[in-house]
């Protein structure tokens, strides 16, 4: 028995070896490489080490993904679930960095699929409703009608039918839609699997034998085997053993044209049930037993496919880590060497930059002295100006002050000998003689009005205000209600006159003089004692 493996060992990978090239020539895209490892599972990982080893060496992380992915897919095939989440997660990781949206719902296509066969239904359902919303979104029909087809199997697997027709029905539609035939052929298998689960058997032969019809339209030989094979299960059911075993018969030619093992040890068994059930007891044994070699070379070749399958992908992950050690050594490398660039370069620039600092010094003082004897000679002359223009400013106030003094000394003047005037009037408005009294009294009431009038006090507010700059906007600001008589009467007191010239100058007495003083202290709220003259004095 121990040589025996050992020759089919042989003869298998002697077979691959001849085989491989011719294969690999034949695959041009990754649903190849899923259909490819159907049968050879191991050709088919072979094919995508290749592939991945070229993607990491070209950097290619969307060739690296749909690798990873087809890896999950193999892995599945061989029944090795935990190594299929780790592949596929690695892959969804890929597409998640590049934001491949569609290819990442397939991904958790895939995903939810593995969840059945590990029994862990909530999960599945979890992933298979992230990819239907991820394909709706991206308006993949075909991928939306793939996850209700794998929906609805999920709800048959929990014996769930009612929603299990619900979705599969949907996919069919979308499937028809698209014309996707070889999608609909797999709902119509589906369909025929839910009815025959429910004993259902013309429904379910209904729906094979549409499966049967696209699948030989799309020329899908193994969907085809596996169809038949079906209908003539439901033939054998119904006790229709002809029929069964014609169909079933067609399968096994297929499946051995095809050099499906799998299929032929399947058939043969179910056309020993057959024979044995029609009372054919000779072809049940012989198909029996022929089913039972089968069985055994499948095992054997499965043990090489698996020895196989097994060898390519510890190579595969050998592979990646070497890769991975070399690529982390040539970062190291690489970045040692530019570490050792940037510290010359530095180095030099450092050189550079503190030569450079020492020349840009001395400059600078030179400069600097040069700027500060500049500063210096500005300086000086700006005093100099300021010390001329000092004096100017004096000169002019001198020569203002003289002429506020000689306007208001021509004010005092002109009402002193208005007084005067108006006072000699008075005494011949006394006399008998009424003739004249009524012309001077008039012209009494005529010195009242001029007393304090005329030109020479619009010349005495300018010369004021231009000797006391914005003095009254000032005073304005702080007591807003000054009338022009408060005005005349704080320029007056700003110049520091006494009480008998002020009164002469607004023609009023001494008497009338105290009450305006008494009023412009209430309207500057001046408190009991507070000097009104020292006050405004202050006011600059």
């Amino acid at each position: 028995m121990r040589i025996s493996s050992k020759i089919i060992l042989l003869v298998f990978f002697s077979m691959q070896l001849y085989l491989s090239p011719l294969i690999y020539a034949q695959i041009t895209s990754f649903k190849d490489i899923r259909l490819l490892s159907q049968n050879h599972p191991d050709s088919a990982i072979m094919l995508v080490k290749k592939r991945y080893a070229k993607a990491v060496g070209d950097k290619d992380l969307f060739v690296q993904a749909n690798c990873l992915q087809a890896i999950g897919w193999l892995c599945v095939n061989q029944g090795h679930y935990g190594q299929a989440q780790d592949y596929y997660f690695q892959a969804d990781r890929i597409y998640t960095q590049l934001n491949s949206k569609q290819l990442l719902a397939s991904n958790w296509s895939d995903i939810g699929e593995l969840n059945i066969f590990n029994k862990q239904h909530d999960l599945a359902k979890i992933y298979f409703n992230k990819a239907l919303q991820s394909f709706k979104i991206e308006g993949d029909k075909n991928g939306e009608a793939s996850v209700l087809g794998n929906i609805g199997h999920l709800f048959e697997k929990v014996a769930n039918y009612d929603s299990a027709f619900v979705y599969q029905e949907r996919a069919l539609a979308i499937y028809r839609e698209v014309a996707n035939k070889n999608g609909e052929a797999k709902i119509h298998e589906n369909l025929g699997s839910i009815y025959e689960d429910l004993a259902k058997y013309d429904s379910a032969f209904y729906h094979f034998e549409k499966a049967s019809d696209l699948y030989r339209e799309t020329k899908d030989n193994y969907g085809m085997i596996v169809v038949l094979n079906n209908m003539g299960d439901i033939f054998r059911k119904t006790n229709r053993f002809p029929e069964s075993i014609k169909l079933t018969q067609s399968a096994y030619q297929m499946a051995e044209k095809l050099g499906d093992v799998y299929q032929m040890a399947a058939t043969t068994k179910d056309l020993s049930k057959t024979y044995a059930l029609s009372n054919q007891l000779d072809s049940a044994y012989f198909y029996a037993e022929r089913s039972r070699k089968l069985v055994l070379e499948l095992y054997s070749v499965d043990g090489a496919r698996h020895t196989a399958f097994f060898q390519a992908l510890y190579d595969m992950n050998q592979k990646a880590e070497e890769i991975e050690k070399l690529q982390v050594t040539k970062k190291i490398n690489l970045m040692m060497l530019w570490g050792t660039v940037v510290v010359l370069v530095l180095l030099i620039v450092l050189s550079y930059v503190l030569y450079s600092r020492q020349k840009i010094k001395i400059k600078n003082q030179i400069t600097e002295s040069r700027k500060q004897e500049a500063e210096r000679e500005l300086t000086e002359i700006a005093l100099k100006n300021q010390l001329l223009e000092d004096k100017q400013l004096k000169q002019e106030l001198t020569l203002k002050q003289k002429e506020l003094t000689s306007h208001t000394l021509n004010l005092i003047r002109n009402n002193q000998f208005l007084e005067e005037l108006r006072d000699e009037l008075k005494v011949m408005v006394k006399d008998e003689r009424r003739d004249q009294k009524r012309q001077m009294q008039q012209l009494v009431l005529q010195i009242n009005e001029n007393i304090t009038q005329g030109v020479h006090w619009k010349e005495f507010m300018g010369t004021f205000e231009r000797v006391h700059h914005s003095f009254f906007e000032k005073l304005i600001q702080r007591f807003p209600d000054l009338t022009a008589a408060d005005m005349r009467l704080i320029a007056l007191l700003k110049i520091n006159l006494n009480n008998a010239d002020i009164a002469v100058l607004l023609g009023i007495s001494q008497d009338s003089l105290r009450v305006a003083r008494h009023r412009l202290r209430k309207k500057m709220r001046l408190e009991q004692g507070e000097d009104l003259a020292g006050y405004l004095l202050t006011v600059s």
